[in-house]
């Protein structure tokens, strides 16, 4: 079956696409056809959004909700095909497949709340008889540029998140989860969304980005991806001084302290790191552990982490499923080879068979190596070992990054000195680093994001532009 772009609800071959072969990351059965986009098609899509806006920026905060309530329902509806797509495509346990179709159908709902707290301000004057207030209004067209890691909730989070706030939206799907981004679409449709009003065009991020950044119709990017890229959307936006929201990589801390219950520790690290073969932006890819507990923590960790069953994601006993590209396994056995050299013992893992890599658990990695410095996005964790708490906080924050951070402990003074210094967006005491709802500030500072938070109030204030009115009552006392 092939499939394109959808623009204004159709799905349509428009002759200049280029045709590939979407692949199960697995098994490298080829799943369908699909178009991508030309420069025309993506072109045509702005034209589509462009012209939907000048009705939907006015529709009323009721209508909108109704949308999204009624899309969170056509999720329900089609969980099995959602979770099959995510498996197949992506590589998606079926755990985790499960946990992000659950997640999308509270984020919709979420966003069908935010519709009407879209909220102003009435400002006090200096002026006499001068009545002044702050309103919010859409922007108009945002492109919305998205992961494979977490394709339907993060790319209906920021599709949510603009259609709440009055706005189009054209959406690119990552190059490796079109079909999920496709379907999207349709759950749309099937809510009554009208026509135009999201588009959505799969193709390569290098040939369709340059065209969103610059395109002085869409008034907004967001962007969730790796910090490298981000940093070109950046660059590119700021060149033409268009808004943009960044939420990039992560090399995410998790701190176990003394005090702590290691066994639970390490089931916050297991799924802190090995949730979707580690593919995820807030992963607790850095474990810094007291030296008190570091010895006994790690023999906890390996031995949950060599129990862990690696293999087809459709298998319901399967915890480690795929990398997404099998490239990615000889990138991370080049980290773990450079922190071995500098002195780093592999407890467990360390090897991969095709796209699959073990879970792997590296012990006394150096700060100097890759493996504490860059990004892995595989299941491969560094243990490093602290002297004490206030080299356990320096250790954490010693990274460009700061998306998420984590400790674990039952000292108060240390868990609110850490929360309150940790350099990341987003701390949690007492769980992983990996966590997420509706409604939260979800962003990272550094390296990790820019240009504001993602999901819930926080998001709307992006989606929206912020417009000052003043009345005056009577006549003013003019100076001249």
């Amino acid at each position: 079956m092939l499939h394109t772009a959808i623009i204004e609800g159709r799905q349509q071959l428009r002759g200049d696409e280029t045709l590939v072969d979407v692949r199960n990351p697995a098994t490298g059965e080829v799943l369908a056809a699909l178009g991508w986009a030309s420069p025309s098609t993506l072109v045509e899509a702005i034209d589509a959004a462009e012209a939907a806006a000048k009705a939907w920026t006015q529709t009323l905060a009721k209508d909108r909700e109704l949308i999204l309530l009624k899309a969170a329902e056509a999720v329900e509806r089609r969980r099995a095909r959602i979770v099959d797509l995510l498996t197949t495509e992506t590589g998606s346990t079926l755990a985790k497949a499960h946990w992000e179709v659950a997640f999308v159908i509270n984020m919709l709902r979420s966003a069908a709340g935010e519709c009407r707290r879209i909220f102003g301000d009435t400002l006090p004057s200096d002026t006499p008889g001068l009545m002044s207030f702050a309103i919010r209004q859409p922007l108009g067209v945002i492109a919305a540029i998205c992961p494979f890691n977490f394709p339907f909730l993060l790319s209906v989070k920021k599709v949510c998140m603009a259609l709440a706030a009055g706005n189009t939206v054209v959406l690119k799907p990552a190059e490796e989860a079109s079909l999920v981004g496709l379907e999207i679409g349709a759950i749309f449709e099937d809510a009554g969304l009208p026509d135009g009003v999201l588009n959505i065009v799969p193709g390569d991020g290098e040939v369709l980005g340059p065209i969103l950044t610059s395109d002085p119709r869409i008034k907004l990017v967001s962007f969730t991806g790796s910090t490298a890229v981000g940093r070109k959307v950046a660059v590119a936006c700021a060149r033409v001084g268009k808004k943009h929201i960044l939420e990039m990589g992560g090399k995410s801390p998790l701190v176990v302290l003394n005090d702590a219950d290691l066994v639970y520790a390490a089931r916050c690290a297991t799924l802190g790191i090995f949730f979707h073969q580690g593919q995820i932006c807030m992963a607790s890819s850095r474990l810094i552990v007291e030296a008190g507990v570091y010895d006994r923590f790690a023999e906890i960790f390996t031995g949950i982490a060599t129990r862990l069953t690696v293999g087809d994601p459709q298998d319901p006993g399967t915890v480690v499923g795929p990398l997404i590209r099998a490239e990615q396994c000889k990138f991370i056995a080049a980290q773990i080879a450079d922190a071995c050299a500098g002195g780093a013992r592999v407890l467990c893992g360390g090897t991969y068979d095709g796209p699959f890599f073990s879970p792997t658990i590296v012990a006394d990695v150096p700060t100097t190596s890759r493996l504490f410095r860059e990004e892995s996005f595989g299941p491969v964790v560094s243990l490093i070992r602290a002297e004490d708490f206030d080299h356990a906080l320096a250790l954490a924050n010693d990274t460009s990054y700061g998306l998420s951070a984590a400790v674990i402990t039952n000292d108060l003074q240390k868990a609110m000195t850490f929360a309150l210094k940790a350099h990341a967006g987003m701390v949690h005491v007492n769980g992983p680093t990996a966590y997420d709802e509706p409604h939260v500030p979800m962003g990272g500072v550094g390296d990790s994001g820019f240009g504001g938070r993602e999901s819930g109030t926080y998001n709307m204030d992006e989606m929206t532009e912020l417009k000052w009115i003043t009345v005056q009552l009577g006549e003013r006392p003019m100076p001249i």
